[in-house]
């Protein structure tokens, strides 16, 4: 999610609408599924649910990435476990959960109207100018100041952030170009406001985007003054994995950065569901692990007439100095060479309690499109850290089109990768992008620019046959622009969203 570092969602989302809840036999978690909610997107039963049925059907989903299995907030350990695979178990029952579900999209634009009420809320002042395909507010002059930038595309991604300028008065006014707002403000220091200070702070920006019912926590603390309220919407009564407003609050009480979307998606067309039980035991099934990451492994033979220890070992004698044949054990009986096994083969999967399971909807990208899509989202409480959210697609699997493979890569490149940030420096000549990528990978960045917007692209190059571990690691590169970036917008090219300015 981007504009929040990757905010993390510890515990699981409870709708406000939840009907039943089953107690775990000695687990002592409870398992929820929602009921009919206003809009009649998740029902069991009644006349909802049998005008779906007697409609027809809906076009089959193809999501994207693997075929929808387990998803995981960026941050979150690996719900396959690594090279060995997880088993998530439970031991209760497991709810039915209803009989269908309704995906949503986003759609329409967001207007001039809408980015006033949330910079109202967030304490700017200012109107709003469309750049491109991009509503903003930002500092003038000096570039010092608050700015929002909110993409006119639904779901209407928002970035908030607070920045110092440059130059400042005379240095401004006799000539010299001011740069572009600068870094993002750097923390004063001083104690973090109470989890309850924070989401007060919060509810204005909540209300204004609609999403005053969102299920909102405040546990987080960044650079040991600034705390993190994350909320996690309810849509179409259901409650969300994927699509969180996040807002920093600085020791004044007021925010200083956040991101999220200000449009709603919409009730899209319905589909049957599978039970939680079913869901668990397919992501189980995707979560096997990857096998061994190919490093290290099994020890070659010595070469022949020496031994382990690099001294002549006569062909045909054992230690007694004896003939001993070869592929003949102690026993005289044949001895054929058993397969190697490295550790990482040799281990067992790890075992993962699931402690709550909630209907709602996950974030997916469907047919190249953002949806939020029925799930099941799964509390995982491990005992070595703490409890994180999986979820699992929970559309029936006849409704679900085959994932298309992609065409494959020119000489190793990899599908490029989002940026998560900017800064400029040199007038706005030199930009700088900063995004998340693998150790043993190499990367450039390319810009296109247009009098409205910078569009950049990362490329990923990898080489096939190294074995390498998958750990990801924050990467900054450098592009020259043609002519300074001033008012235009940073758009990714792989998600073509804005770009917020760090």
């Amino acid at each position: 999610m981007s504009g929040t570092e990757n905010v993390r969602r510890r515990r699981n989302i409870l709708a406000a609408s939840v009907a039943a809840g089953v107690l775990l036999a000695g687990g002592g978690g409870v398992y929820l599924a929602v009921a009919a909610t206003a809009g009649g997107e998740a029902t069991a039963s009644g006349a909802d649910s049998k005008a779906a049925d007697a409609a027809a059907p809906p076009p089959p989903l193809r999501l994207g990435g693997d075929s929808g299995g387990p998803g995981i907030a960026p941050g979150e350990p690996d719900p396959g476990g690594g090279p060995n695979g997880t088993v998530y178990t439970s031991k209760g029952p497991l709810p039915p959960g209803p009989s269908s579900a309704a995906v949503h999209r986003p759609e329409g634009l967001v207007t001039s109207a809408e980015v006033t009420g949330l910079a109202e809320a967030l304490g700017i002042e200012g109107r709003p100018v469309l750049v491109g395909d991009v509503w903003t507010i930002r500092p003038e002059k000096d570039g010092q100041g608050p700015r929002l930038d909110v993409a006119k595309a639904a779901p209407g991604s928002w970035t908030y952030s607070w920045y110092d300028g440059g130059p400042v008065g005379d240095s401004c006014l006799k000539g010299k170009a001011c740069p572009p707002p600068g870094e993002a403000k750097p923390s004063r220091g001083g104690s973090p406001v109470s989890e309850a200070a924070a989401k007060a702070a919060a509810v204005p920006v909540l209300k204004a985007i609609g999403q005053d019912d969102a299920k909102v926590t405040a546990t987080q603390v960044m650079d040991g003054s600034v705390r993190v309220v994350n909320a996690d919407p309810v849509v179409g009564g259901l409650p969300t994995h994927g699509w969180s407003t996040g807002l920093r609050i600085g020791p004044d009480g007021r925010a200083v950065s956040g991101s999220g979307t200000l449009k709603e998606p919409v009730k899209g067309d319905t589909y049957p569901v599978v039970g939680a039980e079913k869901a668990l035991a397919e992501l189980n099934e995707e979560s096997k692990g990857t096998g061994p990451i190919g490093i290290g492994g099994c020890a070659t033979d010595p070469p022949a007439g020496v031994d382990g220890n690099g001294k002549d070992d006569p062909a045909g004698v054992d230690g007694n100095g004896k003939d001993d044949p070869a592929g003949v054990d102690g026993n005289g009986k044949d001895d054929p060479t058993a397969p190697c096994q490295s550790i990482a083969e040799l281990a067992p999967p790890t075992e993962v309690p699931v402690t709550a399971a909630v209907f709602g909807l996950a974030a997916q990208d469907v047919a190249g499109e953002r949806l939020l899509v029925p799930a099941w989202l799964f509390t995982a409480d491990p005992v070595d850290t703490a409890p994180y959210t999986v979820t699992q697609t929970a559309v029936a699997p006849e409704h679900l089109a085959p994932s298309e493979k992609p065409s494959p890569p020119d000489e190793g490149t990899a599908p490029a990768r989002q940026i998560e940030s900017y800064r400029t420096a040199e007038d706005g000549r030199k930009l700088t992008v900063t995004f998340w990528g693998g150790v043993c990978s190499t990367y450039t960045a390319k810009a296109v620019e247009t009098p409205e917007k910078v569009t950049v692209r990362i490329d990923e190059k990898s080489d096939p046959g190294r074995a390498c571990i998958a750990i990801a690691k924050e990467i900054t590169l450098t592009v020259a622009l043609q002519s300074p970036l001033g008012d235009r917008a940073v758009v990714d090219a792989a998600s073509g969203q804005a770009v917020p300015r760090r």
